[in-house]
C-alpha cells in the first residue's frame, strides 16, 4: 500500500451499508404473538402420557412459516457516505432545539435517511411517508445505518457466526 496522495485519494471509496427492513409489521407482530405463545406452551405444558405430543410443535411450524413470510417482506436500504461538507451542511441545516443535543431529532434523521440512502433513493417526503408506516424499530434501523457510514469508526464489524464459519473450513482442508 502507501503511495503518494493522488495513489491514496483513487482507491477511497464511500463507506456503504446495506440493512434489511421488514415492510410487513403485521407479520412481525404474528411472529412475536407465535413465539410468546411458544414460551407460554413450553412452560406450562406437562405430559399426561409419554405418547403425548407437545403442542409446541405445531405452533412452531407455524412460526417457521411465518418467519420465513417476514424474511420475504424484508426489503435491503442501502446508504453511502455523502462526504464531510455535505454532512456538515446538512446537520446545520437541522440544529437542535435544545442545546444538549447535536440536531434536531425531528427533521435530521429524515433529511440524513433521504440524503444517504442510494437504494432505494428517496425524498425527505418520501421518508417521512414511510416512517408513518414502519414502526420505532424498523425506522431507528435506517437512521442507525445513515447514521454508521458517516459516524462509525470501525472498519470491519466483528461476526462471531463468521469466525466460527471460517474457523471450521480451515479445520476441514
Amino acid at each position: 500500500m502507501g503511495g503518494s496522495f493522488e495513489d491514496i485519494l483513487a482507491r477511497a471509496r464511500p463507506r456503504e451499508k446495506t440493512v434489511m427492513v421488514c415492510l410487513a409489521g403485521d407479520l412481525a407482530g404474528e411472529a412475536e404473538r407465535l413465539q410468546d405463545e411458544l414460551s407460554r406452551v413450553s412452560e406450562d405444558w406437562e405430559p399426561e402420557d409419554l405418547t403425548a405430543v407437545h403442542p409446541g410443535r405445531a405452533l412452531a411450524e407455524q412460526l417457521k412459516t411465518v418467519h420465513a413470510q417476514v424474511r420475504e417482506a424484508e426489503e435491503p436500504f442501502t446508504f453511502r457516505y455523502i462526504g464531510d461538507r455535505a454532512y456538515s451542511d446538512l446537520m446545520a441545516a437541522h440544529p437542535a432545539e435544545n442545546d444538549n443535543e447535536a440536531f434536531n431529532s425531528e427533521s435530521f434523521p429524515r433529511a440524513l435517511v433521504a440524503a444517504s440512502c442510494v437504494q432505494p433513493a428517496m425524498t425527505v417526503e418520501q421518508v417521512a411517508q414511510l416512517f408513518e408506516v414502519i414502526n420505532e424499530g424498523e425506522i431507528k434501523k435506517l437512521f442507525d445505518a445513515a447514521w454508521d457510514v458517516h459516524n462509525a469508526s470501525d472498519i470491519v464489524p466483528f461476526s462471531l457466526a463468521a469466525s466460527a464459519l471460517l474457523a471450521s473450513l480451515i479445520g476441514e482442508k
